[in-house]
């Protein structure tokens, strides 16, 4: 995740269209529906035997609540230039105030866990929450190239028009990006139900099979002479088909792995259970504008070889790890006092957020 950043920022612009990076740009490129994926399998780790607490709006539901809240306030965070809304309407042009209401990765894995959350409360039935989610999945995906041809900003306003399509600058609109993180849930589903039948194994091995198959037919489909006689749209289930198949294959050889090495603790699983501040501070450490109105992308940019990109993401990678084990240790240390904390602070800058000067 950071090593995209890094290369994508500093990475001289005449060495973009190089072989080496063109497969590299491939293999960055799934970190983002893997993302989604590990979001969706983790909601329902984290949800098993809590579903009547979720509707008793219990701790677990006020947890699990406080969580997505704070991924959106997270992701739109990011495109805020300043923390005052008055100056951003009095001082901001229309143009920047629309890009604070794009959606990334952050707002996509939000609204996919909030109606996984909402389905969850409603529907009792373990089986018909799973139909219903291979339903979100297929109709994300199927019906995104008809999505993206439709301008949703004349019938909704923009913060929510910008949240199907990319019409309106969004990255990772919902279509089909989300179909990821509900292919995340069933596969969760299932994995839980193999472990449960001491079947891990087995079950693994067909994701790893799927995976394999679904990446084959995803490039197959993408090659140009196949494409000739098949015209997809801009956005098709070939992107998706091919990117989950990878997925599923890494998803596979990281069980294997664990399973081989019988990892219990690592510097991985402490920065994994930080993903959402490693994410959110090293876009802020990259991109905020801190010096002259520059941020460190702006000074860097396009300027350097391989080896620098690699030495600054090796560099960045380290103040992450280090920051998610400090953070995670107080976490572990503090555990009453640490989520009040992020509640206090939280809302104290989006009280400064709405009425500031």
């Amino acid at each position: 995740m950071i090593e995209v950043h890094i290369f994508n920022i500093m990475l001289l612009p005449s060495l973009k269209n190089t072989f080496w990076f063109v497969n590299l740009n491939f293999i960055n490129g799934l970190v983002a529906p893997a993302f989604l994926f590990i979001s969706g399998f983790a909601f329902i780790l984290s949800t098993q035997n809590k579903t009547d607490e979720l509707r008793k709006f219990g701790h677990s539901f006020r947890k699990k609540l406080g969580r997505i809240i704070l991924i959106f306030l997270a992701g739109y965070s990011l495109h805020l230039p300043i923390l005052s809304l008055r100056r951003i309407i009095d001082f901001y042009s229309p143009g920047v105030i629309e890009r604070i209401y794009n959606v990334d990765i952050l707002q996509c894995i939000a609204a996919g866990l909030l109606i996984l959350f909402v389905a969850r409360i409603i529907i009792k039935s373990d089986y018909a929450f799973n139909i219903f989610t291979i339903i979100l999945l297929i109709i994300s995906v199927l019906l995104a190239p008809i999505v993206h041809q439709f301008n949703f900003g004349k019938y909704l306003p923009l913060p929510f028009a910008a949240y199907f399509n990319s019409m309106y600058g969004s990255l990772f609109p919902l279509f089909p990006w989300v179909g990821f993180l509900f292919a995340g849930t069933i596969a969760s589903k299932y994995f839980l139900e193999a472990h449960k039948n001491y079947t891990s194994k087995k079950y693994i091995k067909s994701i790893f099979s799927i995976g394999t198959i679904a990446a084959v037919l995803g490039y197959l489909f993408s090659l140009d002479s196949v494409s000739t006689f098949i015209k997809f749209p801009q956005t098709n289930p070939v992107f998706f088909l091919q990117r989950l198949g990878y997925v599923l294959i890494l998803l596979s050889l990281c069980w294997y792995y664990i399973e081989k090495r019988k990892t219990k603790s690592s510097f991985v699983l402490d920065v994994s259970k930080e993903s959402l501040l490693v994410y959110w501070l090293h876009i802020e450490i990259l991109y905020r504008a801190f010096w002259n109105n520059k941020s460190i992308a702006d000074i860097l940019g396009g300027k350097y070889h391989p080896l620098a990109c690699i030495a600054a993401t090796i560099i960045l990678a380290l103040i992450m790890i280090l920051t998610a084990k400090k953070w995670g240790a107080l976490k572990h240390n503090y555990k009453p006092y640490v989520p009040k904390f992020t509640f206090v602070f939280v809302t104290l800058l989006v009280t400064i957020f709405l009425i500031g000067f």
